[in-house]
């Protein structure tokens, strides 16, 4: 199985979590030096918990499922402090 189909399954794993804040992640890139390139989208692309959500949830699933990983980064991660940052609403019922 190649790197780009293990980090996919990696993603798998978090993306139920993402979408329960109406978030979601894709691969934008993966580098000779297998470097992880993501895309946060939806809520995740503006919410002020993306740093968290990107560190201890993606690149942790990733390095753990893939280990030839260099680095994974998040090509738009939203700075805790942006004033346009928003905090993620769970939704209610379900």
């Amino acid at each position: 199985m190649e790197i780009r189909e293990r980090v996919e399954q990696a993603l798998e794993s978090i993306r139920p979590y993402l979408e329960t804040d109406g978030g979601n992640v894709s691969i934008d890139e993966i580098t000779e030096e297998n470097v992880v390139k993501l895309k946060l989208l939806g809520s995740c692309a503006s919410c002020a918990m993306s740093i968290m959500t990107f560190k201890a949830g993606l690149e942790q699933a990733i390095k753990k499922a893939v280990p030839e990983v260099t680095a994974v980064e998040a090509i738009n991660i939203t700075d805790m402090d942006d004033p346009n940052a928003t905090m993620p609403i769970p939704k209610v019922g379900g």
